[in-house]
Order: structure tokens, then sequence, then C-alpha cells
């Protein structure tokens, strides 16, 4: 789970600096910091639902795989899963609000000039 908030907050981090002119104009435009922030927490939690929905899917696969592994653990815990989702959403939803409370600070000025 450390892995991949790192990897969020960096791929957002990095997605919000390159499109530092796209917010300064928004914002010079009459956008708001919260409209801002809420933009940029919309794509972050769409990255997280895609990657929940494909490591859920592949849990399931992989435990008819893995079961003989498994001594005294059902393959699927439904519980187990459902605690770590939810353990991934809520770090993921932190590692996102960091560069969305950034963007949204974004002096219009400021990033018009940005090169």
């Amino acid at each position: 789970m450390l892995v991949a908030s790192i990897g969020l907050f960096g791929l957002m981090s990095y997605t919000v600096s390159r499109r530092t002119n796209e917010i300064g104009i928004r914002m010079a435009l009459g956008a708001q910091g919260a409209d801002v922030m809420r933009q940029v927490l919309r794509e972050s939690m769409i990255l997280v639902a895609v990657g929940v929905a494909i490591g859920v899917a592949t849990a399931y696969g992989a435990g008819r795989f893995l079961s003989t592994m498994l001594f005294g653990l059902a393959p699927n815990d439904v519980l187990t899963i459902a605690g770590a989702t939810l353990i991934m959403v809520a770090v993921s939803g932190l590692a996102g609000f960091l560069p969305a409370r950034r963007a949204s600070r974004v002096d219009p000025m400021v990033a018009l000039r940005y090169d």
C-alpha cells in the first residue's frame, strides 16, 4: 500500500505541475479553489477506483491458485479484501488530497507565467 500511495502521490504531483498553466487560466477565468481541488481529487479517485477494481478482480482470480498455499485461511476472504480496499482508498485519498490542495492555491498570475 505504501508503494501504491507513493506512486499515486507522485503521479498526481506530476500531473498538477504539468497542468499549472491550465489551472491558472481556469482560476483567472473565475474558477474557485474548491472547484480546482474537486477536479484534481476526482481525477485521483478515478485512478484509485480503476486500480481497486483490477486489484479485487485479480485477488479473487488468484485466490483459486493460492488456496493450496494458504493454511487456515479462506482464499477469498471478503472481510480481508474489503478491509484492504478501504484502507487503500483512504490512503490514496490522502495522497491525492495534497496535490489537490496545492493546485487550489495556485496564483493565476504566477501560473500564467509558468513555463
